[in-house]
């Protein structure tokens, strides 16, 4: 009887890098269904209404759920929030390539990010490093599909899409949506997923099972013998952890006005990560501030 191949340990960490942007969350509610009566605006608000207590008593302090799963072929799943933002300018901020670019790459793992056309469509690329400490020359890449679904003065969904990524994943699919709540409140969707094949994922969960094994997300999943909270680990604790990440680059992004210096919002995006260590600590400020001005040096000189 042959047993299983044994994956180098190189390739663990870089296949289990593979999976760096996914974050997934399970529907919460039932998801927006945009041919419902009233268009996805009307399905959006109602989704908001499903969850108004959800949200009220959220655990962490703020109406923002969040949940993962795993699904046969990959991951998949949704963010739903309440932001201090009117939709005006949720749209301002989002509806546009060039602003993707700038707040996904407040993520420390994202280490570039380029726009254009392809084919008459609006693209973008991310280069994602497995591990903040890579150079930017072992990026893997990912060319999104850029498209505005919908911009109204009620509604905004953006959608971007990747057919393939590295190592065996493929089928990125993200959207955000939003809806007004009232002149200075906005509710947001933000959903998120990609199919990965058996050698990805059995490369992660031999990743988190070695060096990965200390990491949680934030689902609480019981109680250690002292009390205190038992966190969801394995996949779904690192989909969850990239979710927060993520959730986080948009309110930075949101918070900041246009005209401050991109080095503001890092430490908007840094200050916002430091309110979970537990989960989401990689790095000291000085670090992290180091490493971007190190990228917008990089990108300035064109190298």
């Amino acid at each position: 009887m042959s047993s299983s191949p044994r994956l180098p340990v190189s390739w663990m960490r870089t296949l289990a890098g593979a999976v760096l942007l996914a974050f997934s969350l399970p529907v919460l509610a039932a998801a927006p269904d945009p041919a419902a009566p009233g268009g996805p605006a009307q399905a959006l608000r109602a989704a908001h209404q499903r969850m108004s207590d959800k949200l009220d008593s959220s655990s962490f302090g703020r109406p923002v759920l969040l949940d993962s799963s795993e699904t046969p072929g990959g991951l998949e799943g949704d963010i739903y929030a309440v932001i201090d933002h009117p939709l005006s300018a949720v749209t301002a901020a989002f509806k546009g390539s060039t602003h993707w670019c700038e707040l996904l790459t407040l993520h420390i793992n994202n280490r570039r990010c380029k726009t254009g056309t392809a084919q008459g469509r609006e693209t973008l690329t991310l280069y994602v490093v497995r591990r903040y400490d890579k150079p930017v020359e072992q990026a893997f890449e990912l060319p999104f599909v850029y498209r505005v679904a919908n911009a109204t003065p009620e509604h905004l969904a953006v959608e971007l899409s990747a057919a393939s990524g590295p190592f065996g994943t493929s089928n990125y699919r993200v959207t955000l949506e939003a809806v007004a709540l009232d002149a200075q409140k906005s509710f947001v969707h933000f959903s998120y997923g990609y199919d990965h094949n058996m050698m990805v994922r059995l490369a992660t969960q031999a990743y988190l099972a070695t060096f990965g094994r200390d990491k949680v997300g934030f689902t609480v999943t019981g109680k250690t013998p002292d009390g205190k909270p038992e966190y969801i680990r394995g996949p779904r604790g690192l989909v969850e952890r990239n979710a927060m990440r993520y959730f986080l680059t948009l309110d930075a992004y949101l918070s900041t006005d246009a005209k401050d210096a991109a080095e503001r919002r890092q430490r908007h995006w840094f200050a916002a990560v430091e309110q979970y260590p537990r989960q989401l600590r990689e790095v000291d400020l000085d670090t992290y501030l180091a490493l971007k001005r190190e990228d917008r040096q990089r990108d300035a000189a064109g190298r």
